[in-house]
């Protein structure tokens, strides 16, 4: 497998630049503490952007509730995704019971301020300091001025990547475009937001620029994929220009902000496709199968406009293991993974076959809480002619959902024998079936929806979920050269799944797919529409059926940006995107509540001051996520907590083929599953979100200083001058409320 060529400091680059001397690096053993003249050769300069790469890169990790700087959210149930509909169970973002605070350490308000105060790496001004001295260094440099600009370009991107993931969460912050020293005298104010969004969008126009001669041509060669393009400048570009239209920092809907956003992204859309971006499409897609295969291509993919690269090598932490942990994170534990569990709520919101929302108003109420919450959700949005089933939800959708969900009974191949690491465990890698089905040992617990004490079959045991996260598998199905190593044995700890498999932050799907909300809000909606089809036909929909969208978006504003969110959540379920969406859109209250001290520009005036009333959609606050599982039937009775404990398997009970999606006659065989299911195994559903002391039922409660976030007691502390965000108490003036406006231009 290729190994990534930036990670290590001391890596060579791939770039055909002339070496002026090879034993100067042998010379410099730490690329973070040199003198300028390192600047003066390629390689100790291209050593240097090697670590902002290494150190800017997002990274496959949790976007943790405390402090974290060195990942933003990738998919997981981390705070990010856990206040989202994908998972279930409270992040601290939603929990009605705990409320952040900036003025302790204890429900402290998360730090994607500093970070770690101590290591300039693992800050984020750090990084943003090393950044500066790379700008100065090699612009001071006697490298060529060709030299300069395809480096320049490269940095001038990751600082902008690093001031935007500053802006989305504080508003205005301080901009250091020089190298300070850590001094008390060294003080820079907060920026305004807009002076902070126009910083970040001159950076990302001079990388655009710079990086244009040697990308507009189709990208960079094999050799350097994975680098930074003018494509991938401009696309970030584009997102940031979407948040600054966005009601989260445009409450009055000013309709110059999306004028100014769509005119860009439509023009840079030129540039993008230049530099050989595009859907990953191929001419034998079955079943969704391009939607998989777009993340397991390694190699110069049109779909990864912003790509981190991993390798699959195993190893003790060694500077040459860069592994992709997701494979490892959502496979089953008979496989040797873990398990992610899907909360309810997005299987049931996503599209059945024809595209359309499912109908869930006939669906009986949940007995675990007090019924569907999110049942009228996008009211805007038609529902669709099938019928959802409970029984078997898997049941006509989407192309996309097959390949996002995991159910009992579905193939999920992998090359590897499990049986290995666990006699128990089923042996067949490439023919592996998920039966996650589960049993229980007594039948109190068998009707307790708050019980964990079930058993799931094939070894699962209790470490099983009900439906399990697929997106982004490495499928063996999908990809017959998959890009893990399997570790068969145990040895050191060491999980099976070393994965090669590349990181997308930016897909071509989100360039259309901003473009798209772009040209709505700025009343263009019949070239949104455009745009949502040609995402609807990748996924595997025709024009005859209008790629299963309804006729009127082109007529009505507010449906059809409903559309757009729509599929947005459903294109990008796992991805990490749609906590930034819904905080964006104000989501979870429409914007209607404010918080302490908030003056009245903060009033919400556009989208008739309640952007989910406009936009149909139910407020995430006051909403429960409740859990799924499929049990066996009442009159096989009860197992055992041993593996062999399966009622199903001691009433020889036998199991129907997995459901193979490789194969295009896909209903038949979900037909004879769900007969299978109804036969053999019952619906249960399960507590996700949480309940109190007196097993009363909670509810999402975001609250509405958290739309922007507050500086942490630590960051204060060491930026005793930095005013606190209104809305969060002043941990340096004796807990008052704090004072920047991060809606004052």
């Amino acid at each position: 497998m290729k190994a990534i060529k930036y990670f290590s400091l001391g890596l060579m680059s791939a770039f055909a630049f002339s070496a002026c001397s090879d034993q100067f690096l042998q010379d410099k053993k730490n690329y973070d503490n040199v003198t300028t003249d390192v600047y003066n050769y390629i390689e100790g300069a291209n050593a240097r952007l090697n670590d902002i790469y290494a150190w800017c890169l997002p990274q496959v990790g949790d976007l943790t509730e405390s402090t974290n700087y060195l990942s933003v959210s990738m998919g997981n149930a981390d705070i990010a995704g856990s206040s989202t509909e994908e998972y279930t169970g409270f992040s601290n973002f939603v929990n009605p019971e705990i409320e952040l605070t900036s003025m302790s350490t204890q429900n402290a308000v998360p730090d994607y301020f500093m970070g770690a105060h101590n290591n300039i790496q693992n800050s984020i001004y750090g990084r943003i300091r090393n950044i500066n001295d790379f700008i100065a260094g090699v612009s001071g440099s006697s490298l060529t001025e060709e030299q300069k600009n395809q480096m320049l370009g490269q940095a001038y991107f990751f600082r902008a990547w690093c001031y935007y993931n500053l802006v989305k969460w504080y508003g205005g912050v301080p901009i250091v475009t020089e190298m300070l020293d850590p001094i008390v005298d060294n003080y820079t104010p907060r920026s305004t937001t807009k002076e902070t969004i126009d910083f970040i969008l001159n950076d990302l126009e001079q990388s655009a620029t710079l990086l244009a001669p040697f990308t507009l041509g189709g990208g960079w060669g094999s050799g350097d994929y994975g680098r930074v393009t003018t494509g991938t400048a401009l696309a970030l570009k584009g997102r940031v220009l979407l948040l600054w239209a966005s009601p989260l920092f445009n409450r009055s809907n000013d309709q110059t902000r999306w004028q100014q956003a769509y005119t860009e992204m439509k023009e840079d859309l030129t540039s993008i496709n230049a530099c050989g971006y595009g859907l990953y499409q191929t001419n034998n897609n079955i079943n969704g199968s391009d939607f998989a295969a777009q993340f397991l291509t390694q190699n110069v993919n049109p779909e990864a406009v912003f790509v981190g690269l991993y390798n699959n090598i195993p190893g003790d932490g060694l500077d040459n293991q860069r592994n992709n942990r997701w494979e490892r994170d959502i496979r089953p534990a008979n496989t040797g993974g873990g398990g992610k569990r899907a909360g309810l709520a997005l299987v049931e919101l996503f599209p059945m076959a024809d595209g359309k929302i499912p109908n869930l108003a006939n669906v009986p109420d949940l007995a675990v809480a007090a019924g569907r919450t999110y049942k009228n959700t996008y009211s805007k949005l038609e529902r669709s002619k099938y019928a959802y089933d409970e029984t078997a939800p898997f049941m006509n959708r989407d192309p996309r959902f097959y390949r996002t969900f995991a159910f009992p009974g579905f193939r999920w191949a992998y090359n590897g024998d499990a049986s290995l690491r666990d006699a128990h465990n089923p042996s067949d890698g490439k023919n592996y079936v998920l039966w996650n089905y589960v049993w229980y040992t007594s039948l109190s617990d068998q009707g307790n929806p708050e019980s964990g004490n079930s058993y799931g079959a094939d070894n699962l045991l209790t470490s099983k979920q009900g439906i399990y996260v697929r997106k982004k598998s490495d499928d063996l199905d999908v990809n017959g050269s998959p890009l893990y190593s399997y570790v068969a044995a145990d040895t050191k700890g060491a999980a099976p799944f070393y994965s090669a498999a590349p990181l997308i932050e930016i897909r071509y799907a989100e360039v259309l797919l901003n473009l798209a909300e772009a040209a709505c809000g700025a009343g263009q909606m019949a070239e949104a529409v455009g745009y949502l089809q040609q995402i609807r036909a990748r996924a595997g929909y025709s024009a005859a059926v209008n790629y299963g969208l309804q006729e009127n978006l082109s007529g009505d504003q507010a449906a059809c940006m409903s559309a757009i969110l729509y599929e947005r959540q459903i294109e990008f379920a796992y991805e990490g995107k749609r906590f930034d969406d819904m905080r964006r859109w104000m989501l979870f209250d429409g914007g209607t509540q404010q918080p302490t001290g908030a003056p009245a520009s903060w009033t919400l005036t556009g989208w008739g001051g309640n952007t989910c009333t406009w936009l149909g959609f139910t407020p995430m606050n006051g909403q429960r996520r409740e859990n799924i599982e499929f049990r066996t039937g009442d009159k096989f009775g009860v197992g055992t907590s041993q593996w062999d404990g399966d009622p199903l398997v001691k009433a020889g009970v036998a199991r129907p083929e997995g459901v193979n999606f490789s194969k295009e006659d896909l209903s038949t065989q979900l037909a004879d599953l769900k007969t299978w299911y109804n036969t053999n195994l019952v619906t249960s559903y399960k507590m996700g979100d949480g309940r109190d002391s007196q097993h009363n039922a909670l509810y999402i409660n975001f609250r509405p200083k958290y739309y922007f976030l507050g500086l942490s007691s630590g960051a204060q502390t060491h930026n005793q001058k930095l005013p606190q965000t209104i809305g969060w108490e002043d941990y340096n003036n004796g807990g008052a409320n704090g004072t920047f406006d991060p809606l004052a231009e």
